[in-house]
């Protein structure tokens, strides 16, 4: 049975893991917040603890996981946090990834956080792929549409067939 971390499991993100549990996968959903933990939990996921700003939290959580999805389209927060989440922080996680069980990586492509930093995030995720040979895929899905979980759903099982 695969595992999927979600960073970022906030509504989106336990609407994808549920996806992910139907079709198999153990999923784990992280927040920065006990009420975000709570949630998790309550939506049948397991929840930890992790800061995608200090990307040493996320990598503890990785020993058994077959996925990471960097679910930050639409996080919130003071403009330089958004953007080293989705350059610097990024860029960190990707290069530790590369040692640990992770084979896939989805990276939230669309949301409301500025869209230049959605594309840099973007790019760093496919150079990834090329330098590593990381399995990568980017979800743009419209955040509104009904069957954007059960897309998600697909692209994250994609990253693990044959």
């Amino acid at each position: 049975m695969a595992r999927a971390l979600i960073v970022g499991c906030g509504c989106r993100g336990r609407e994808l893991g549920a996806e992910l549990a139907s079709r198999g996968w153990q999923v784990r959903g992280t927040s920065r917040r006990q009420e975000g933990l709570d949630a998790i939990a309550v939506a049948g996921l397991e929840a930890a603890e992790a800061d995608p700003d200090r990307p040493g939290t996320v990598l503890e959580l990785c020993g058994d996981v077959a996925v990471v999805v960097w679910l930050l389209g639409s996080a919130t927060a003071e403009p330089e946090e958004l953007a080293a989440i989705h350059r610097d922080r990024l860029e960190r996680l990707l290069e530790k990834l590369v040692d640990s069980p992770v084979r896939g990586f989805a990276y939230e492509a669309s949301g409301t956080v500025d869209s230049s930093r959605l594309r840099e995030g973007a790019a760093l995720v496919e150079r990834a792929a090329e330098v590593w040979r990381i399995r990568v895929t980017l979800l743009t899905g419209d955040r509104d549409d009904p069957g954007w979980a059960g897309s998600g759903g697909e692209a994250v099982a994609a990253l693990l067939a044959g």
